[in-house]
């Protein structure tokens, strides 16, 4: 397969390049876009590994690293390299950062009021961007999946957990069996060793994913077991193995990410399903 026209300019940030390489997804020969994938779903490896360690573990050769950054504008894999140190420098950064960062803002409004508006406003656009990128025939496909399911498996960890603790809360008030994945005793994979494929699962990982998350939700779809998902890349390991998954990128505050879209979301499908389910 010829290469296609690669980048003028090089993106200016992680996110900038990811983006690019979400729209550029379907142009991509097999091992760019192989590489692609890997670098999305292992930032951190791409910001501190070695070009041979990298495209070990990618499953490429060195050379095709190189063609990968030329691809997108940069002149080698260092280049394309420093954006991702860049891109975990700002995400590492201290919540103490975090406040100052803060503290810089607009002081003419009192801190709190201010801090509010700001996550407010940040809930706002995230909710906006997810209501105008869901397509609604394919959410009902995915609450006829999930609700003709024995069991809904809700698997999440880290910053996704909170999402899939309330479901299941919600979906014991609502009478919908199901079966929270994140057990305090260790015992995730005994759990999802009993599903069957009349069960169905319902995974949540946003980047950096959490292995463990996409480890379960591959061994379900392997088993025949339906996958929804909601995450936030084309690249993301829960988008290859899941029937219908849906994509959200949560705005952030100084630095924080809320969960206002996902959880919106997430609380919509509960309630969908719930419904219908009971009209039968």
């Amino acid at each position: 397969m010829s290469e296609v026209t690669a980048t003028a300019e090089p993106p200016q940030d992680f996110d900038a390049l990811r983006t690019a390489i979400i729209e550029r997804k379907s142009e991509l020969p097999k091992r760019l876009s192989q590489v692609a994938a890997y670098a999305l779903d292992n930032p951190d490896e791409i910001a501190f590994g070695t070009a041979a360690s990298i495209a070990l573990l990618a499953n490429v050769q060195p050379s095709t690293l190189v063609r990968f950054a030329q691809h997108f504008g940069f002149d080698g894999f260092s280049g394309l390299q420093l954006l991702f140190r860049a891109r975990l420098r700002e995400r590492t950064s201290s919540y103490d950062d975090r406040l100052k960062a803060l503290e810089a803002g607009d002081t003419t409004i009192a801190e709190s009021t201010s801090l509010l508006n700001g996550f407010l406003a940040a809930g706002h656009r995230s909710i906006d961007a997810i209501a105008a990128a869901v397509d609604p025939d394919q959410l009902e496909r995915a609450v006829t999946l999930l609700a003709g399911a024995d069991t809904i498996y809700l698997i999440a960890k880290r910053r996704s957990y909170p999402i899939t603790n309330y479901m299941a809360y919600a979906f014991g008030k609502l009478r919908v069996k199901c079966q929270l994945v994140g057990t305090s005793a260790g015992t995730d994979d005994d759990l999802l060793a009993m599903a069957t494929p009349q069960d169905a699962a319902f995974a949540i990982s946003y980047a950096p994913y959490a292995s463990e998350s996409a480890a379960q939700a591959r061994a379900l779809a392997a088993r025949d077991i339906p996958v929804v998902s909601l995450t936030d890349s084309a690249f993301s390991p829960l988008a290859e193995c899941s029937q219908e998954w849906f994509e959200v990128v949560e705005a952030d505050h100084a630095g924080f990410r809320s969960l206002s879209a996902s959880m919106a979301f997430a609380m919509a499908l509960t309630v969908s399903i719930a419904e219908k389910r009971r009209r039968g």
